[in-house]
């Protein structure tokens, strides 16, 4: 089973917000999720995060792959950064 992170909409039309999910990766998009990790409003300035850092690694190293926004996210979050030190220390 090939696990992702990505976003799942919610929301109103044309007022999205997202919550990051894990997921099988055969899911649709706002369908069955593992377990939700944040949410993120891209409608608020500067754009709120809230992600939870220990549920994010931990499936990080379990194999899970993060989509390209999600990637973007933890970037900023400073989560790939430590996912990329616990790799090296391996």
């Amino acid at each position: 089973m090939a696990v992702r992170i990505r976003l799942k909409r919610m929301g109103a039309h044309k007022a999205p917000f997202y919550r990051v999910v894990v997921s099988d990766s055969r899911s649709p998009r706002d369908g069955r999720f593992i377990e939700e990790i944040g949410t993120y409003n891209p409608l608020t300035t500067p754009a709120s995060v809230t992600l939870d850092e220990d549920k994010a690694l931990k499936w990080l190293q379990d194999g899970a792959q993060a989509s390209d926004t999600v990637r973007n996210l933890f970037s900023k979050a400073g989560i790939m950064t430590k996912f990329h030190q616990i790799r090296q220390q391996k």
